[in-house]
């Protein structure tokens, strides 16, 4: 049976018996017979968070009846004063969606696999935790509490209660992230030349030209609404332009739109490099100058002891290694662009600088090979003098908070052990680096998870957690993890909706909408400022769920003490005091509560009112991020300046390659890099990875990452 997810998707009669999920029907979708009794509110607007992308703007949702009836963006917030974009005004009907999982659920097919049926049907929250709680003794008894694993997609900032801490308590390593399948290429960028990970600000305020490149914040990436208020202003203090393949929205507002073949980027970056070094028209402030009457000439290296930099390091270094051919007469045959068209956009954005923004996102880096090209892109900021400037990208502020707190003293020497396993993603092996920040196997290896799991390398799993994720619909090569998980032996998804990967549970958990039902908190940043933001159940819940990273993992460690099991119990009743009161959580609510107090506390505290107005308010905001904050050698690199040849890339490659006793080119070579030498330390242009032959398949396909 082929599965399509039109069919998956489809549901009806979901408030009675059940909903078509699979194709055929099955009973995932009773309707609730209880819920929780909250407190109803008096219409009016409360503030919350919405968690439709990555931006996690601040809003007001309005209650009327005790329901979500309309959204906005939170008045008091410096980020996005009074405005979202469309998929904060969704959130009423995603709340209210009939298809949503209202009750838990069990697999009575003990058959898995692609289209298999696996007649749910509806059980109490009890018979739920107790069945995974009994799973888990079972990995305890058998001393093998590494072979459990918690998958998670997006999340907020109780994430760690049970990405980590109910985790590492039990005594497995496995915490796994959706985070390689988002954005860690795309932040290598700035990371690599800047040694900043994280999603860059912009200040479009003062900007005069700002370049989309492989992002469109008017409808997707980051800070849509900030982008859709400013167009205007952004209009008319400058010029747009716009490089995607696609006729992005963003190309539509733009006063030039290049679209290069897909997976060029990286040849037409280095272009536009040259061009502006050639023609004399970096930023001389940020950069540096000939000591003499120099210049760089197309064909000819120049020797690095007739440059001086300032702010930068390497300039000289890329040039000889990967600039001096690079011409736009080059670059066109490579990207399908014209010389001239590049030569008048690279002129355009010299012109204009430093006050320039080139605002990059994952269409040019969430590929092989992507983040060299994230590395060519964004070290043009360098060039133009654009890098953490009036009008430029910028580092975000810190926003005061609260991590969990230390669980170290209720891990038992069954969790000790356990946790001193490898993390199951195969993560820092020689062909796996995953270089967060610069460390071997600091990241994580979302996609491989599959392949691990089928190979049972470096060990088998048993049993696994998911929540907010769906790894079968957002990896690539799908197929991998419908494998995967058709041969784990236990697996329990925490969800709002019915999913591809519901499909192999055995236990459904029905998870509280977060923009509306959850109390938690999210950081979040844009217009040089950056705020904590309340989360907060606004509405009244219609069904019989809990929040994943909070109720849940409370209601899970009592079921746990319950079997004989109560170090992650005893951890939340301790650790977890009201810092008000100093009283304990009894319930899940409590817990949510107080454990969102003690994250926020060092925030909230700025604040006359403390907790309750922070409530009401919804925001603490920082001030203003300060212009050139890094500028003076205080960069996050190995040299303390933005790197053109970045010694930080040197030292993470040869460090891991030393792991094994291998040189950086012979581990280029293995993980299917081009580059050799010190090439592999600069940005440059990759030929993209494609599968086939072009004659096989002639059509270069790119998915939309914008």
């Amino acid at each position: 049976m082929k599965l399509r997810r039109r069919d998956f998707l489809k549901t009806g009669a979901v408030i009675g018996a059940g909903a078509m999920v699979f194709n055929p029907a099955i009973g995932a979708f009773a309707k609730a017979t209880g819920k929780k009794k909250t407190r109803e509110r008096a219409e009016g607007w409360y503030p919350s968070t919405c968690q439709g992308c990555t931006t996690w703007c601040p809003i007001e949702v309005f209650i009327q009846d005790g329901r979500a009836v309309k959204v906005r963006g939170n008045q008091n917030s410096a980020i996005n004063p009074g405005t979202v974009c469309p998929r904060g005004h969704m959130i009423p009907k995603q709340m209210y969606d009939p298809d949503r999982v209202k009750v838990p659920m069990k697999r009575t097919n003990p058959s898995k696999g692609r289209g298999v049926d696996p007649q749910f049907v509806p059980i109490t929250w009890d018979e739920a935790l107790s069945t995974i709680a009994g799973k888990m003794m079972e990995l305890r008894n058998a001393n093998e509490t590494h072979k459990y694993v918690l998958f998670r997609g997006r999340y907020s900032y109780s994430r760690d209660i049970l990405y980590s801490a109910v985790t590492k308590i039990f005594g497995s390593p496995n915490g796994i992230s959706h985070s390689s399948i988002c954005a860690e290429a795309e932040k290598s960028g700035a990371f690599w030349t800047q040694g900043f990970w994280g999603y860059r600000d912009y200040d479009l305020a003062n900007c005069e030209y700002t370049v989309f490149w492989g992002s469109d914040p008017f409808r997707s990436n980051r800070q849509v609404p900030r982008a859709m208020s400013r167009l205007k202003e952004l209009q008319a203090n400058g010029k747009i332009a716009t490089i995607d393949p696609m006729l992005t929205g963003a190309a539509t507002k733009s006063d030039i739109w290049l679209a290069p073949k897909p997976g060029t980027d990286g040849a037409l970056a280095s272009a536009m490099a040259h061009y502006i070094l050639v023609e004399g028209l970096w930023d001389r402030t940020f950069v540096g100058d000939f000591n003499n009457a120099g210049s760089f000439e197309a064909n000819t290296p120049v020797d690095e002891a007739d440059f001086t930099e300032t702010e930068t390091s390497g300039l000289v270094k890329w040039w000889n290694l990967e600039l001096l051919d690079k011409s736009p007469e080059w670059a066109a045959g490579v990207t399908g662009i014209a010389a001239e068209k590049i030569k008048y956009l690279a002129g355009q954005m010299a012109n204009a600088a430093p006050y320039v923004s080139i605002w990059y996102g994952p269409g040019i880096a969430m590929n092989p090979r992507g983040s060299y090209t994230a590395m060519a892109v964004y070290a043009l900021n360098g060039l133009l003098g654009s890098i953490d400037h009036k009008g430029g990208p910028l580092q975000t502020t810190h926003v005061s908070v609260n991590g969990i707190p230390d669980y170290h003293d209720y891990q038992d020497a069954i969790a000790e052990e356990g946790t001193g396993y490898p993390k199951m993603d195969q993560r820092g092996t020689y062909l796996f680096p995953a270089l967060h920040k610069g460390k071997s196997g600091g990241g994580v290896v979302t996609n491989n998870a599959a392949n691990a799991m089928l190979a049972a390398d470096p060990y088998n799993i048993k049993m696994a957690i998911g929540y907010w994720c769906n790894f079968p619909f957002s990896g690539t090569e799908g197929s991998r993890w419908v494998d995967a998980l058709s041969e784990l032996p236990f697996f329990a998804h925490v969800t709002t909706n019915a999913s591809e990967m519901t499909q192999f549970a055995d236990i459904v958990i029905p998870a509280a909408f977060s923009a509306t039902e959850k109390l938690t908190f999210l950081k979040t940043y844009g217009n040089r400022y950056g705020e904590a933001t309340i989360q907060q159940p606004v509405a009244n819940r219609l069904f019989n769920v809990h929040a994943d990273e909070n109720e849940f993992s409370f209601l899970l460690a009592k079921a746990l003490k319950d079997k004989g099991f109560s170090n992650i119990y005893d951890y939340f009743v301790n650790e977890f005091k009201d810092p008000e009161s100093g009283a304990s959580p009894t319930n899940e609510y409590e817990f949510a509560e107080y454990a969102t107090k003690i994250f926020t506390k060092p925030s909230y505290d700025q604040l006359e009112g403390g907790w309750n107005e922070y409530l009401e308010k919804g925001v603490v905001t920082t001030e203003q991020y300060a212009f050139k904050t890094h500028w003076g050698g205080n960069f996050g690199t190995v040299t303390g300046k933005f790197e053109f040849f970045s010694e930080t890339l040197k030292k993470a490659l040869e460090t891991h390659a030393g792991k094994f006793d291998k040189t950086v080119d012979e581990l280029l070579t293995d993980t299917n890099y081009l580059a050799r030498g010190e090439l592999g330390f600069v940005p440059h242009y990759e030929e993209p990875k494609r599968w086939g032959s072009k004659e096989e398949y002639p059509f270069d396909f790119v998915d939309v990452k914008s």
